[in-house]
């Protein structure tokens, strides 16, 4: 997944310059051209901060088509809607409090939980 090449397409698309969304993001030119030359990836929440001054939802950037999936195989990445782009941003805030026995068992639970339905 190239987030950076994506987030530079739907700028381009939306004929934006890198200044422009530094005006309405506050992140420097700088950080942005970082991050669309992938030398920087940027957090879930930078991501919803571009997403909202390019005036489209957050999982535009996840959407089929978009953006690769990492494994090399050339398939679209699956559609992730913007609450489960939320939620993946809350229990990424928390995973660094966690050692690697808990992050095993919210796994397990979450499993758990999505095979009870």
């Amino acid at each position: 997944m190239n987030i950076g090449e994506t987030i530079r397409n739907f700028r381009l698309q939306k004929s934006m310059s890198q200044g422009d969304i530094e005006k309405r993001t506050g992140l420097l030119r700088c950080y942005l051209s970082r991050v669309e030359n992938g030398h920087t990836i940027p957090s879930l929440d930078t991501l919803a901060k571009i997403a909202q001054a390019m005036e489209i939802s957050l999982s535009h950037f996840f959407e089929n088509g978009a953006v690769e999936n990492g494994n090399g195989n050339g398939k679209a990445a699956p559609q992730i809607s913007d609450d489960e782009v939320r939620f993946l941003g809350q229990i990424r805030k928390y995973s660094p409090s966690l050692n690697d026995s808990d992050r095993k068992l919210v796994v397990a639970m979450v499993k758990k939980m999505a095979g009870n339905r």
